[in-house]
């Protein structure tokens, strides 16, 4: 990986002075910025002192021209909250925001440095998320806690990028695999798997998915995300609102009446339930399906279908040494999706359901590690860590 630039002395030396305090117990607050509201949790340690979820206006956010224009507004509602619930940002350690808009990185927890934050205010990725906001606000609030700033992180955002060369490769000269997948809550799962084991993450092999509105579905070789599908390129299973993989030659065909924005927004916005049942929500699908709608039957068997296509592909990956599949996300929930997966899948390793999310929890024990002296904080620099090879 290219040398990257140092945080700012003032950050820098705060994780320092944090590192050789003997408290243990770190106050971390953590900000998760989605598409009409944002997740706050402040952490003592691993407990959860206070979660809240705030609420933000549709139509207020419709009003500012890109993601990141959002910042004030989002940041005066999530102060005012803090206000209202009597947090002291003073006392906080460490601020950490969901990263996003940033150049394909490994993974890690990254000090929040004026490069990152650049990247992150214009979406340097080519993908406008509300992701971006959370490296932003963090970063905010580190500035309203002390006039020197506190250290400030963002964890395994979703540009986090390990794929082995082979994953990269394409058919088309020039062109490449690149990867964004749910990095964060994959790679939580698999640390908290592999505790559960007795194992460190770094020695073992898992498949992870993360089952919601758009599915990830990931090798994990001795810590690293070495292979995985491009949740905003249309790569990988139907979701509730991406279309998944389609071949070349049928969207050739799609933009023969359709427009270029159309084409992208099934990839994220428009695909899979949304094109073809007009909603997004899963559980009225299975509900609709176990009622006698053909349609709806036909969708959600060929969603979990091709997840486990993909579980299958994974373990050829791994060259079948997996110790085991887990399933987080909100669709992980359903007892069906699990044991329909199981049924089809078990006999490459176990599979384990995690249900729903640890976004924030992950972004806390990033900083914690950090501030603890068991991971070094990386140092982001703009650079892709693959812009193509050299022969």
């Amino acid at each position: 990986m290219n040398a990257q630039p140092a945080p700012s002395a003032p950050v820098a030396n705060e994780v320092r002075a944090a590192q050789q305090s003997p408290r243990k117990q770190w106050r971390v607050l953590a900000i998760n910025p989605g598409s009409t509201s944002t997740k706050i949790g402040l952490f003592e340690g691993e407990t959860c002192l206070l979660s809240e979820t705030v609420r933000h206006s549709a139509e207020k956010l419709a009003t500012f021209a890109t993601v990141s224009d959002q910042l004030p507004y989002r940041r005066d509602q999530i102060m005012a909250l803090l206000n209202e619930k009597g947090v002291d940002l003073s006392t906080i350690d460490a601020f950490v925001g969901r990263g996003g808009g940033l150049q394909a990185l490994p993974g890690g927890t990254y000090a929040v440095n004026s490069t990152l934050l650049h990247d992150a205010q214009r979406g340097s990725n080519g993908i406008q998320h509300p992701a971006q906001l959370g490296s932003q606000l963090a970063h905010e609030f580190a500035l309203f806690a002390s006039p020197g700033g506190k250290p400030c992180f963002v964890v395994n955002p979703p540009d986090t990028d390990e794929l082995c060369d082979l994953a990269r490769m394409t058919g088309v000269k020039g062109v490449y695999r690149h990867v964004h997948l749910h990095a964060l809550n994959l790679k939580e799962t698999a640390i908290r798997h592999a505790k559960s084991i007795g194992k460190r993450y770094e020695d073992c092999n898992f498949i992870v998915c993360h089952l919601g509105g758009g599915i990830s579905v990931s090798a994990h070789q001795h810590g690293r995300m070495i292979d995985g599908n491009d949740i905003a390129g249309g790569d990988g299973p139907i979701a509730p609102t991406r279309c998944g993989s389609v071949p070349v030659i049928e969207m050739v065909d799609y933009l023969k009446t359709h427009s270029e924005r159309e084409a992208l927004g099934l990839c994220m916005k428009t695909g899979g339930f949304v094109s073809l049942l007009g909603t997004s929500d899963a559980t009225e699908v299975l509900d609709r399906a176990a009622h006698g709608d053909k349609a709806a039957k036909r969708a959600w068997d060929a969603m979990v279908y091709q997840i486990c296509k993909c579980i299958g592909e994974m373990a050829c990956v791994l060259s079948g040494e997996v110790d085991a599949i887990l399933l987080g996300g909100g669709l992980a929930h359903s007892t069906q999706l699990v044991s329909s997966v199981a049924s089809r899948c078990e006999w490459i390793a176990p599979v384990v359901a995690y249900p729903g999310e640890f976004e924030l929890e992950a972004m806390a024990a990033g900083a914690r590690r950090v501030l603890d002296g068991e991971e070094q904080a990386l140092e982001y620099t703009g650079v892709p860590v693959f812009t193509g090879f050299d022969d």
